[in-house]
């Protein structure tokens, strides 16, 4: 493999992503498919909100609908079939209340989310990945952590 980067950023609002990456002869392509599966969740995640369209509804709606929370086909099928709900259908006008004419993007994010919750994915993602090759790990969350006592 010939040396490289990955470097990726974006700046919208106050949004800011950077994610850089330098590719060596010792690089395996595990490393770069972890790295590329963490631009993609973050752009899929970003690009609804930016568009406008309130994905804290679409996302409690779809954390009623998976309460079970348990991966099955059974339970997946269940998921999707209430999508056609009336109950749905106002999750997607509630989330896209001021810009209605993204009501079809927002069943594509409540589909997505719904498939998600129940460990279904459509892409490669770095769960995923980790699972698979052990050495690759999550990134752990950012902030503040909680004195032990």
């Amino acid at each position: 493999m010939a040396d490289g980067s990955i470097d990726f950023s974006a700046k919208y609002g106050n949004w800011v992503a950077i994610k850089r990456m330098s590719i060596v002869d010792g690089t395996k392509p595990e490393e770069v498919a972890f790295h590329l599966a963490a631009i993609r969740q973050s752009l899929d995640r970003k690009a609804f909100e930016i568009l406008g369209i309130k994905t804290d509804v679409l996302d409690a709606y779809a954390d009623s609908v998976t309460a079970e929370g348990r991966k099955s086909i059974s339970n997946l099928v269940q998921a999707i079939q209430s999508l056609s709900s009336k109950e749905a259908k106002a999750a997607v006008e509630a989330a896209t209340k001021e810009k209605p004419e993204l009501q079809e993007v927002a069943n594509v994010y409540l589909l997505r989310k719904v498939a998600q919750n129940l460990k279904y994915d459509f892409d490669v993602n770095q769960e995923m990945l980790s699972k698979i090759y052990p050495n690759l790990k999550m990134p752990k969350q950012r902030g503040r952590k909680p004195k032990k006592d």
